[in-house]
């Protein structure tokens, strides 16, 4: 197990790329599909289960774990990964996010961002210096820079403000983070869908220096086509030998195309979210359990996976306890679509390490095109 924190490039095809990031506490295949546990937890699975469907690093959440149960309790209880039973690397996100989406009356300034809490509705601050801080006491393996996440459409102004604003805030975090062997700090491109302002972002980050870089501000509405756009230079103006992060998305279809154009890592709430809400990812594209065509079908959601949804029950059984609202779908739900973006992940490695990821691209969409198997 490796002592520090690296990352070693192992192939390419294209612009697509596999490697590994090595951290005390495992290594981390790229690329890599995060899980998100918001709160500590990724809903409605147990850590273990999480680790089986093969994640090898987890999300937690600045934002919310502050307000609850808080960084200070936490740490007091011996850390982000003793408190949720995950021994395994986490990645957590600055709060810049979540602050901007989520919190009510928000007041924004060079020093950092006051805001009211979604939960209670008590006041609180999150500057550079105190994500830096609330990161240090939650014991994260990697930790995301406090940016400003550019709403869109911005004009071109709001978008440069906001992009010089980030950067700033950049170095602020840096400087605040210091020397945490073991841990790594990432720096975080913004630049909304402006060329230019990427690549002044990118070099102000390169400046400061990071473990790793984020392109961020994508993913917020702006569709999968302007994304991609953007994707296809922003990824080339970040190092070559360091993790490149494509944060909230996505979409298996983004996620694909993500990592064609040379992103590393991605997260997303998408498939635990969509378990929840009885959507279903498959290798032929996206499934309803709460239509009635499912009702008196006894095959798996897909004969092909070996997750337990697929292994063990019927579509009828998860259309029955989704109606009847038992807590088992939710489960299995949530399992399976973790499981299908692991199996996507993996897929891709052992394209890209074979240089054949054209030919695994084209067959992942005609298969994703035929739609789900025939009603009985």
């Amino acid at each position: 197990m490796a002592t520090g924190f690296g990352f070693e490039l192992k192939a390419t095809d294209g612009k697509a790329r596999t490697g590994v990031i090595s951290t005390p506490r495992g290594d981390i295949r790229t690329p890599a599909f995060m899980p998100v546990g918001t709160a500590a937890t990724v809903k409605a699975m147990l850590p273990e289960n999480v680790r089986e469907t093969g994640a090898d690093i987890l999300l937690g959440n600045t934002y919310h774990l502050m307000l609850r149960p808080t960084a200070e309790r936490i740490d007091r209880l011996g850390g982000l990964h003793k408190f949720m039973n995950w021994e395994r690397p986490i990645l957590t996100d600055s709060g810049g996010f979540q602050v901007m989406s989520l919190a009510g009356l928000r007041k924004l300034t060079e020093k950092g961002v006051t805001f009211k809490s979604h939960v209670d509705g008590s006041k609180h601050e999150i500057t550079p210096e105190r994500s830096m801080e609330i990161q240090r006491l939650l014991g994260s393996d990697i930790v995301m820079c406090f940016d400003e996440c550019t709403p869109f459409p911005a004009t071109e102004k709001q978008a440069l403000e906001s992009m010089r604003l980030s950067m700033r805030w950049a170095q602020r975090s840096r400087d605040a983070f210091g020397d945490r062997p073991g841990h790594a700090l990432f720096g975080i491109q913004q630049g909304s869908t402006f060329r230019d302002q990427r690549e002044e972002s990118a070099e102000a980050l390169q400046k400061i220096g990071f473990d790793g870089y984020a392109v961020g501000g994508l993913a917020v509405g702006e569709g999968q086509e302007m994304m991609f756009d953007v994707l296809e230079y922003a990824p080339d103006m970040l190092p070559v030998d360091k993790p490149r992060y494509l944060m909230g998305v996505g979409k298996p279809d983004d996620i694909v195309g993500a990592v064609k154009r040379g992103i590393d890592m991605m997260d997303c709430v998408l498939p635990s979210r969509s378990g929840r809400t009885g959507q279903v990812f498959t290798r032929r594209g996206v499934l309803n359990i709460k239509n009635a065509r499912h009702q008196d079908d006894p095959r798996p959601l897909d004969e092909h996976c070996t997750c337990p949804a697929c292994r063990n029950y019927s579509r009828a059984y998860l259309h029955h306890t989704f109606r009847a609202k038992e807590i088992i779908q939710s489960m299995l739900l949530t399992w399976h679509n973790l499981h299908y973006y692991q199996d996507l992940m993996q897929g891709m490695r052992d394209a890209i390490a074979a240089g054949t990821f054209a030919q695994w691209e084209a067959d992942f969409h005609a298969k994703r095109a035929e739609g789900d198997i025939e009603p009985l």
